[in-house]
């Protein structure tokens, strides 16, 4: 198994392949509206911004497995995105990240880039860098803030 054999849905059950971001870094990003850690959407927009037209492909996987901070319904949790953080990158439905049911691309990711507590998430808003030849390259905290990884998205994109 491949990143690029991976697949996700957008919020309104669309496929995305993530065999389309083929010669593309790919930054993943497990997210919640109503966390402390929110904030964090202005610099992946800004990252998506800035980079995109280089080859930086931002993907967001909202997940209300951590103290339920993500309550929102498919629908609401998009437009929440939009209107209230400026979110143009591409999210996709709530995923579970950890236990029986964690969605295949973070499973893939947790068993390539292990973390502080194994191939567990330890909360919204980790993040994982993934190379334009589709291998996991770094694992970031949930503390992480987006613009400390624009120096490995620059190395990334050479």
């Amino acid at each position: 198994m491949e990143f690029y054999d991976l697949k996700a849905e957008t919020p309104q059950g669309k496929e995305i392949s993530m065999g389309d971001f083929k010669d593309k870094a790919v930054l993943v990003v497990n997210t919640a509206t109503q966390c402390g850690l929110t904030p964090q959407f202005e610099g992946l927009e800004k990252l998506h911004q800035d980079y995109q037209a280089k080859g930086l492909v931002v993907l967001g996987f909202p997940c209300n497995q951590f103290m339920g901070q993500e309550p929102l319904s498919n629908d609401q949790m998009e437009e929440s995105c939009k209107i209230n953080h400026g979110v143009t990158f591409q999210l996709t439905k709530k995923v579970d990240v950890n236990g029986k049911d964690t969605h295949p691309v973070f499973k893939y990711l947790k068993d390539n880039l292990g973390g502080t507590f194994g191939k567990k998430i330890k909360w919204n808003f980790t993040k994982f860098l993934i190379t334009p030849d589709g291998k996991p390259f770094k694992r970031y905290a949930p503390t992480t803030k987006p613009e400390k990884i624009e120096g490995d998205i620059k190395a990334i994109l050479k």
